[in-house]
């Protein structure tokens, strides 16, 4: 048998708890962890027991740290996916997981292009093609950005208004400036059109 002769707060991460079996440092929990597992000093333990909890301790940081990753911004499922590869976390573990954060619904690529769109919105004139590379490239399924893009009432051409308004002064040369708006994604008639207002208005 072995017996857990310590349990100590660290002091790096306050919110996590070393514990000590047979005298030597044996693996950490939160402190959520430890009062789930209900484990107290001089409890004692069998080698599976022992064993059982080394990988619940894993299990347990490798949760706390992906808790901090997504805490940080909205995060698509493949994103967090290739959080535990980076990080070498298994896949055992990271099945559990992205489970846990999906019942907490910190991790639903839906919402996530939602508010993705949303803060480009805010953030500068972006088209829905632009989004669209945008949302495939964090691996958000077509059928989701299909979704999410015709839910945004964004007209397509006040985006783009809005664009050449900010960006005319710094293309003096119209054909520069109509191939700079295409690879923002924008497709060639609207372009053409919205020069046209602009001209014709001058």
């Amino acid at each position: 048998m072995h017996v857990i002769t310590a349990i100590k707060q660290q002091i790096k991460q306050r919110g996590r708890y070393s514990v000590y079996v047979d005298g030597a440092y044996a693996f950490s929990l939160s402190e959520a962890g430890l009062i789930e597992k209900r484990l107290a000093s001089g409890q004692e333990l069998d080698a599976g027991a022992l064993k059982e909890l080394k990988k619940a301790a894993g299990l347990d940081k490798a949760y706390g740290n992906v808790l901090r990753y997504v805490a940080m911004r909205p995060r698509s499922e493949w994103e967090v996916r290739d959080y535990f590869r980076r990080k070498g976390i298994d896949a055992e573990y990271g099945a559990t997981i992205i489970s846990r954060l999906r019942e907490l619904r910190m991790l639903d690529d839906a919402q996530f292009a939602r508010s993705w769109v949303a803060n480009r919105r805010l953030l500068r004139a972006t088209s829905k093609r632009r989004l669209r590379l945008e949302l495939a490239q964090k691996h958000i399924s077509e059928n989701i950005i299909d979704e999410v893009l015709s839910e945004d009432e964004v007209d397509e051409r006040d985006t783009l208004r809005e664009l050449v308004a900010k960006k005319q002064s710094r293309y003096p040369d119209r054909q520069k400036f109509m191939q700079y708006l295409a690879r923002q994604g924008f497709s060639f008639s609207d372009i053409s059109a919205v020069l046209e207002e602009i001209s014709s208005d001058t």
